[in-house]
C-alpha cells in the first residue's frame, strides 16, 4: 500500500469517527494552489480543521510528532483562507488526529 493510499485511507477513518460524534463533514482534502486541509468538518457552531498523520510504525516517531511550527503554520493559513473565501464568521479551531491501527488520537486547539 503506498503512502498516499494509508493518509487517505486514515482520513476517512478519522471522519467516520467524527460523523459518529456528530460532526457534519463538509470537504475531505480542501485544496487550493497553495494549501490543502485534510478534513473540515461542523459541530454546533465551529468549524474544525483536522490535519491526519498516520505512520505504519513508530520507527520515525508518532504521526504527531510531524505537526512542526512550520506545519502549524501552514495549517493556520490554510484554515484562514478556507474561512476567507467561505466568509464564515463564527469560531473555528485547528486540530490534529493520528491513526495507529485501531486507534485514533486528538489533539485540540492548536493555535499558536
Amino acid at each position: 500500500m503506498t503512502n498516499y493510499q494509508t493518509g487517505h485511507d486514515a482520513e476517512k477513518v478519522v471522519a467516520e469517527h467524527l460523523a459518529d460524534r456528530g460532526f457534519k463533514i463538509i470537504e475531505l482534502n480542501w485544496k487550493t494552489k497553495w494549501c490543502e486541509i485534510d478534513i473540515v468538518a461542523r459541530k454546533d457552531r465551529a468549524i474544525y480543521f483536522v490535519e491526519v498523520k498516520s505512520r505504519r510504525g513508530d520507527s520515525f516517531g508518532s504521526g504527531l510528532d510531524y505537526i512542526t511550527k512550520p506545519k502549524l503554520q501552514k495549517m493556520k493559513f490554510a484554515a484562514e483562507l478556507w474561512v476567507t473565501n467561505k466568509n464564515w464568521d463564527g469560531d473555528y479551531q485547528l486540530v490534529a488526529a493520528e491513526v495507529d491501527g485501531a486507534k485514533i488520537t486528538f489533539i485540540d486547539d492548536l493555535f499558536v
